[in-house]
């Protein structure tokens, strides 16, 4: 079976890729479980840029295919931040609570009714010779004023889906895979994958 890495040190990106990713012909690993250790410096301008950075970095170092996302959340009132810096928003090390306070302390003067948004996901798949795929999804939804659910990580708590009625942390996993940024740009890699297995297969 071919191996898969998962270029991502954040263990709750991990869980998620995992589960989206769980049931297809491949072994699915982390940078820790074979020892690779490597900061890639974000510094792309766009989501595409920094995925296909980090994809590129770990399977140039590891030498196996590997995959990386990079995702975000944009706020229309907020001009489109924090964007491709939303991890960073409150600044380097901040925790996702620190970063949700940092984010509606912004919106204070924005009624609720006005603070569409949405979440952009692009992952990139690289083979260790550096050719690399792309595949994007986005979901749009509001920003809440404030936290609510325990499910999901990173700014979920806020981000509400009008057409459920329930904000991202309030999704089960499976409901969550099923409309999230991350599980349709997810939808699109998986069937890359495939084909990859089996026009592998058909070469043997």
């Amino acid at each position: 079976m071919p191996k898969l890495l998962l270029a991502t040190g954040n263990q709750h990106k991990l869980n998620e890729l995992k589960s989206l990713f769980q049931d297809i012909s491949y072994e699915l690993i982390s940078p820790s479980e074979i020892g690779i250790h490597i900061r890639v410096d974000e510094g792309g301008g766009s989501f595409h840029e920094n995925a296909r950075l980090k994809a590129i970095a770990f399977a140039s170092n590891s030498h196996i295919l590997s995959l990386a996302d990079d995702s975000g959340l944009e706020v229309d009132a907020l001009n489109g931040k924090p964007g491709v810096c939303s991890a960073r928003y409150a600044g380097v090390g901040a925790t996702d609570t620190q970063r949700i306070d940092f984010l509606l302390s912004n919106l204070r003067n924005i009624p609720e009714t006005k603070r569409q948004a949405k979440f952009r996901c692009v992952i990139a798949i690289s083979s260790p010779e550096g050719t690399v795929k792309l595949f994007s999804g986005e979901c749009a939804g509001m920003i809440k004023s404030e936290p609510i659910g325990d499910g999901g990580f990173g700014y979920d708590p806020i981000f509400y889906l009008p057409q459920i009625g329930k904000t991202m942390a309030e999704l089960t996993q499976q409901e969550k895979n099923s409309i999230s940024h991350r599980g349709l740009a997810a939808t699109k890699a998986r069937i890359y994958l495939l084909n990859l297995t089996n026009s592998n297969s058909n070469l043997d």
